[in-house]
């Protein structure tokens, strides 16, 4: 019996976002945009609906002059990737 995969981690951009954040402690918006090769206005989006989702922190602040977006995984977004992931796995039959 297949597992529903969840909707909001199935996105490939929201999925990679999701993944450099479990093997990082934080991630600026810089880093993360490099990382995922996405635009800043595409990576913005997921980012606002990973955090509304709770399952990523947001601090946005100043460095000098500029803006600087900081990411870190919740607890709650660590649970949503690991029941994805078992979920995955229904299907591959792992």
């Amino acid at each position: 019996m297949f597992k529903e995969l969840n909707p909001l981690l199935h996105s490939e951009l929201r999925l990679a976002i999701m993944s450099i954040l479990l093997s990082v402690e934080e991630a600026d918006f810089v880093y993360l945009k490099e990382q995922t090769k996405s635009t800043s206005g595409n990576l913005s989006v997921q980012i606002d609906k990973l955090s509304e989702a709770g399952y990523i922190d947001v601090e946005r602040g100043f460095q000098g002059k500029r803006t600087r977006t900081v990411c870190k995984i919740a607890p709650q977004g660590v649970t949503a990737f690991q029941e994805y992931v078992e979920s995955l796995k229904t299907y591959l039959n792992l």
